[in-house]
């Protein structure tokens, strides 16, 4: 078990490989309460099936989330170790979105397994886990606070504070990044507005939780 969670740890920490869909997946356009996102499905023959609907983490462009949704299933689906779980990894937007706007599709793709998985994916659920790194880990953790499922796992989720993590980019203490600058140009810098930040903040959805979750952190993380 110890050598698998280090292969998920470093498989994650790892450079996003342009990834394919294999033989077995199915790459679908959704439409789910007038919300529309991809997703990237991996099911098993067996007619009853456990569901795990995972989350990637940060991207650059939404030209990489199809990719990251890939990368992040086949990683998921290394470690699981089991023939009888249907997989569907969710490639909700990023680019040009203020960060944590993405929990609209990515709440639609969760509502749309719960609810059509029966009828349009032919399988029927015994029980539904969530699992989410970094910024996917940030969504995961903001769904628990949304809807009850069998068990979540936030992998280096994040960003916990956005004043001091874009704090650190206006200072010039870090490289800017596309997420930090759009919330500059939403809301002025942290010190103007810290309270648009905040309630952006992964330490703003530290209440409520429905399900039991896992919060999982590297020692060697950095600060942000």
């Amino acid at each position: 078990m110890t050598d698998k969670i280090a292969f998920f740890f470093a498989a994650f920490a790892g450079i996003l490989l342009m990834c394919v869909p294999s033989d077995a997946q199915d790459v679908r356009r959704i439409t789910h309460n007038k919300v529309s996102f991809d997703v990237v499905i991996d099911r098993p023959p067996n007619p009853v099936v456990d569901v795990v609907v995972a989350y990637h983490g940060t991207v650059q462009s939404d030209d990489q989330i199809i990719p990251a949704a890939i990368n992040t299933l086949n990683r998921v689906k290394e470690i699981t170790n089991r023939s009888d779980v249907m997989f569907v990894s969710v490639a909700y937007p990023q680019q040009f979105v203020l960060f944590g706007d993405g929990i609209r599709e990515a709440e639609a793709a969760l509502l749309w397994v719960r609810e059509r998985t029966r009828k349009v994916l032919k399988r029927k659920i015994r029980k539904l886990f969530l699992v989410g790194h970094s910024q996917g880990g940030y969504m995961v953790t903001r769904l628990n606070t949304m809807h009850r499922t069998d068990g979540v796992i936030a992998n280096a989720p994040g960003p916990l504070n956005l004043v001091y993590r874009c704090g650190l980019e206006e200072s010039g203490q870090i490289t800017q990044s596309a997420v930090c600058n759009l919330l500059r140009q939403t809301y002025g810098t942290t010190d103007a507005n810290p309270a648009a930040y905040m309630s952006r903040s992964l330490l703003n959805f530290t209440n409520g939780h429905r399900s039991d979750i896992l919060f999982v952190q590297g020692l060697a993380d950095s600060p942000i």
